[in-house]
């Protein structure tokens, strides 16, 4: 075990102390060296899974590439304060403009990564979105971040939506917050790099996985504390003693297309709370969105998993934000890496920018003490971005002049 490693092992589980803050941050100074040690961390099956995307990672690319063409112009004399970061968001109040978005099966990632993503957001109180194929139930998860807590749901139409109308039930039980409806997932696809790690539905582990996993030890490690990913809010559905695969297979059946428009409707009367759409790339479709009631849009491409040839969200962000970000709460994912790409989303309308790979890489780098890490990193470089602009608030943040070459331009 190499000098590295142990260290890791020492910022794993209970290690918070400022001593260990301080060498995770001379380590580890940005989400990127994340990323490089994640890939060395853990399993290469599991890395695939968390990095890959669609095709040849052209969606993955053209996100990055769109935000990093977005340029901050400051205005100086303003302020010489880091500005607070605090948020209102669907009225309640947040930490920060910063929310960890739904993620699929991030147990692959890091075993046990739900609760240990749960436990980050409550103890920092910004926003964690639960995913319909999570590894928490919704009732344990309303547990852990009982005031942060929203759901994602996707479309499960079968006996006219039995299922799904019984995860909302369950959510509004549970007091989840805010209901987020996919609607970018219409048919399935393929990502290359999962397939040719062996990630496969059902899922059959062969030798050069178990392999992979006897020379990771910090994640058998949390395996055998953790157990295996479990597709937990379908079990109910599935059967009494379903396996694993049974599970996937139960998800891969019932979970089909998109939402309708009418199905939109359907859910918003049956959720009294807020209500989100993720996947909105068009304004029309942000109209449509508002006129039928819902509280939240999320400009999205599904972070480049579904389909490489889809915009970057940060490019169809400003339209999307004029058309309705008076009448609704416009938020974005996809490709966020930094606190300055969500300053920058931020500066083009966004309420709130939704971070999901930059978790799983600090997942997949620390274990559970990832996600502290990830937050922290960036509230701190959103401070001081927002600063260096010339932002007093994150309000005005909305105010900041930018150079936007990729800006989408969409004819009504």
């Amino acid at each position: 075990m190499d000098d590295t490693t142990r260290v890791t092992f020492s910022l794993g589980a209970g290690a918070t102390g400022p001593a260990d803050h301080m060498k995770r941050r001379r380590r580890y100074p940005t989400i990127a060296y994340l990323r490089h040690r994640a890939r060395r961390h853990i399993p290469g099956f599991a890395f695939e899974y968390l990095d890959g995307g669609a095709g040849e990672d052209g969606g993955i690319a053209r996100n990055w590439r769109a935000l990093d063409a977005v340029e901050l112009i400051p205005r100086y004399g303003r302020t010489t304060e880091l500005p607070p970061t605090a948020v209102t968001l669907f009225g309640r109040a947040y930490a920060a403009p910063i929310g960890i978005a739904p993620m699929g099966g991030p147990a692959i990632v890091w075993p046990g990564a739900d609760r240990y993503l749960a436990q980050a957001a409550q103890r920092a109180r910004i926003p964690y979105t639960l995913g319909t194929v999570g590894g928490l139930t919704i009732e344990d998860a309303a547990k852990i971040a009982p005031d942060v807590l929203w759901f994602q749901l996707y479309r499960l139409p079968k006996d006219d939506h039995a299922v799904g109308f019984d995860l909302v039930r369950r959510a509004d039980a549970a007091g989840v917050q805010v209901l987020m409806l996919t609607l970018d997932v219409p048919v399935r696809t393929t990502r290359p790099r999962e397939v040719a790690s062996g990630i496969t539905t059902p899922f059959r582990p062969d030798l050069a996985m178990a392999l992979a996993i006897a020379a990771s030890p910090g994640w058998l490690m949390s395996l055998w504390r953790n157990g295996h990913p479990r597709f937990s809010n379908l079990r109910p559905y599935v059967g009494e003693g379903a396996s694993l695969a049974q599970a996937a297979m139960f998800a891969r059946d019932y979970m089909r297309g998109a939402f309708t428009w009418e199905e939109v409707a359907r859910y918003r009367d049956r959720w009294k709370r807020p209500l989100v759409v993720k996947g909105i790339l068009h304004p029309q479709d942000a109209e449509k969105a508002v006129v039928l009631g819902v509280d939240g849009i999320v400009v999205s491409n599904h972070g480049g998993r579904q389909i490489e040839a889809l915009p970057a969200p940060i490019d169809a962000l400003p339209a999307i934000a004029a058309q309705v970000g008076s009448r609704a709460t416009v938020l974005m994912d996809s490709g966020v890496r930094s606190g300055v790409d969500v300053a920058r989303a931020l500066a083009l309308g966004a309420g709130t920018a939704m971070v999901g790979k930059a978790f799983l890489w600090g997942l997949g780098a620390l274990g559970e003490a990832g996600p502290p890490h990830v937050i922290d990193l960036l509230i701190d470089e959103l401070k001081a971005t927002l600063g260096q602009v010339g932002a007093a608030t994150v309000a005005d943040a909305h105010a900041i002049a930018v150079r936007h070459p990729g800006v989408l331009k969409f004819e009504r």
